[in-house]
């Protein structure tokens, strides 16, 4: 693939994901009733949907990562070329906040609004770390065992992080930075973003040390029960 091809694919990729995040916050919480739990549920159900739907149509185009940390995880294994780092991040970060104004267009929101939604300390800070480093892990144990399973692994991960970490899970700094421009139900103010990225960060460099020496890649041209090894298996990523 081009690299344009690979780059409108990361960026509308990650708008629809944003979309998706924002658009079924902004329904669950109006339908919900007031019950949070509620909200949080359908939320979560339409952003683990999401993510399926997106990795399978994006995957084989671009690797569909729709996040910083899988991109720089993913150079850092000599994935991608280090050339293609910048230009990722940008379409990230730009389809994410194009997502953001989708999705509040359709509710008839601000495009854009700095969210009032609290998001810091310790607990926080440590769920991203943790979340992050479950995502990338995620990624890399299954692309290098079970290619074909992904996708489907990433929503899981990402369905079930939204309820065991305090933070309900961004592990993405793109999203992360969207959604500071979201005063809604998924919003984070700007003021907490900047921890919230940097506990992503440090997760994914932790996971990407660990689970590359737990899997260690096979030789190029391998197979893995069957198919291509996943040096070579293009539809491999993302997050939330």
């Amino acid at each position: 693939m081009t690299l344009a091809r690979r780059l409108v694919a990361e960026g509308v990729g990650t708008a629809m994901l944003l979309a998706v995040v924002v658009g079924s916050g902004i329904m669950a919480e109006g339908l919900a009733g007031g019950n949070i739990a509620i909200a949080l549920l359908a939320n979560t159900i339409a952003t683990g949907a999401g993510l399926v739907a997106l990795i399978l149509m994006f995957g084989t185009i671009s690797g569909a990562h729709f996040n910083p940390v899988v991109t720089l995880s993913e150079a850092w294994q000599k994935n991608i070329a280090r050339s293609d780092i910048l230009p990722y991040l940008a379409v990230q970060i730009g389809g994410a906040f194009a997502g953001v104004a989708a999705a509040h267009a359709m509710f008839g929101e601000p495009l854009y609004l700095a969210s009032e939604h609290v998001r810091t300390g310790g607990a926080q800070w440590w769920s991203e770390f943790v979340a992050t480093f479950g995502l990338i892990g995620v990624i890399i144990g299954c692309s290098r065992s079970r290619p074909g399973m992904t996708p489907f692994a990433v929503a899981a991960y990402i369905t079930a992080a939204y309820w065991f970490t305090a933070s309900t899970s961004f592990a993405n700094p793109a999203v992360t930075l969207a959604r500071a421009a979201s005063d809604t139900f998924a919003g984070i103010r700007p003021a907490d973003a900047p921890g919230f990225i940097l506990a992503q960060l440090a997760g994914a460099v932790a996971a990407t040390l660990l689970f590359t020496w737990l899997y260690p890649a096979p030789p190029a041209n391998a197979t893995v029960g069957g198919t291509v090894a996943p040096g070579d298996f293009a539809a491999q990523h993302l997050d939330h």
